[in-house]
């Protein structure tokens, strides 16, 4: 029961945590976490450099005593003072001692300074790398929010009927554009053609009558013969007649 109860409460801070979790936000802050370790790994990497330069200086420091102890414990030696370069002896070999003991710790000091920058090396490769993966994908969040605001709002025009009354609309353009043509085709057909075209060759055959006959009354052209039964009824066009 217990299991369960526990269970059950992990699945609902989960769900609650889940609920309040925005990546956009939780990857910014990643960003300044990282920012943020830069100014205390230059810290360490500074104490560390600071105790290879106490130590470089202690070494440099028992080397001189080594060598001028060496060299009194000579001077003693050469001037039968036994006693003497027993004393430098003495300091000697603790200076020597001392100076072994720095030369250890000097080593360990070069060998963490060098860990240190390479580590910081690394790290720095690395920030770089999450900063610019949480750049793209903070980019990525933002143009998918754009996006889902476009595909609500073209989503929300459809579901308003905008489409489907635009669809409506061309498909009653259209039967009525259909009907009118075929209401016009019908009326062509009623048209008798043939009998339009003998009346406009009746027309165009007294056009040319009549400009046979002026010609004929200004004499540009010869009048017709004259047969032998009767002479022709004279035809007069725009003439007046003189009434006795």
């Amino acid at each position: 029961m217990w299991k369960r109860f526990k269970r059950a409460m992990r699945s609902f801070f989960g769900f609650f945590v889940s609920g309040i979790e925005n990546p956009e936000l939780i990857l910014e802050q990643n960003i300044r976490d990282l920012n943020d370790q830069v100014p205390r790994m230059n810290e360490s990497i500074a104490m560390v450099r600071a105790n290879l330069t106490l130590l470089e200086r202690e070494n440099q420091k028992y080397s001189t005593e080594v060598n001028d102890l060496t060299a009194k414990v000579k001077a003693a030696i050469q001037a039968n003072r036994d006693d003497l370069a027993a004393s430098y002896a003495t300091r000697l070999q603790m200076e020597k001692q001392a100076l072994e003991r720095n030369r250890q710790q000097l080593e360990t000091a070069k060998v963490a300074y060098e860990k240190a920058v390479n580590v910081k090396k690394m790290f720095m490769r690395e920030k770089e790398r999450k900063t610019q993966e949480a750049m793209s994908a903070i980019r990525d969040a933002r143009r998918a929010q754009w996006q889902s605001k476009v595909a609500d709002a073209m989503e929300s025009f459809e579901v308003a009927g905008i489409d489907a009354t635009h669809d409506e609309m061309l498909r009653k353009v259209q039967e009525q554009a259909a009907v009118n043509e075929a209401r016009m085709q019908m009326a062509l057909e009623s048209v008798d053609h043939q009998a339009l075209q003998i009346e406009e060759d009746a027309e165009k055959l007294q056009a040319q009558e009549l400009v046979k006959q002026f010609k004929m009354e200004m004499g540009l052209v010869p009048p017709a013969p004259v047969s032998e039964t009767g002479e022709a009824p004279e035809k007069t066009i725009g003439k007046k007649v003189e009434v006795k």
